[in-house]
């Protein structure tokens, strides 16, 4: 079974439009905030995973909008590791206020070293999976 994280946010007024709709683009920023809390709830950082000479780069960005978010909305964000191969982290977002589904997103990672190319995945990715 895949890793799965939930991070709660507040959708604050400079994330919305006119309209107090938070703006799509910012959906992506949420997106890795879930990324980031889901790799510290196993005990590492995105941080640590460059000082050890590996980056992480999208490759793949989607995200399908089913119903808006407003200013002040507490919105919790799922992450959930959906495939680990070679190379490459496949992530699955959702988007809830409370029940209610908002957003889902599909986002790919590929690992590549700092002058670009491709390495394989650390192996604390591929371990376990809970």
């Amino acid at each position: 079974m895949f890793r799965t994280h939930e991070v709660q946010v507040r959708v604050r007024y400079k994330e919305t439009d006119q309209m107090g709709v938070l703006y799509h683009g910012n959906y992506f920023t949420f997106f890795e905030v879930g990324r980031a809390e889901l790799l510290r709830s196993q005990g590492f950082t995105y941080r640590e995973l460059e000082e050890s000479g590996v980056l992480a780069v999208v490759v793949k960005a989607e995200c399908s909008y089913h119903k808006p978010a407003k200013y002040d909305d507490l919105l919790t964000i799922q992450t959930t590791i959906s495939k680990i191969s070679k190379a490459k982290i496949e992530y699955e977002h959702k988007v809830l206020r409370k029940e209610e589904l908002l957003a889902t997103g599909h986002i790919t990672l590929a690992f590549v070293n700092r002058e670009g190319k491709i390495q394989r995945a650390p192996e604390f990715l591929s371990k376990d999976r809970e």
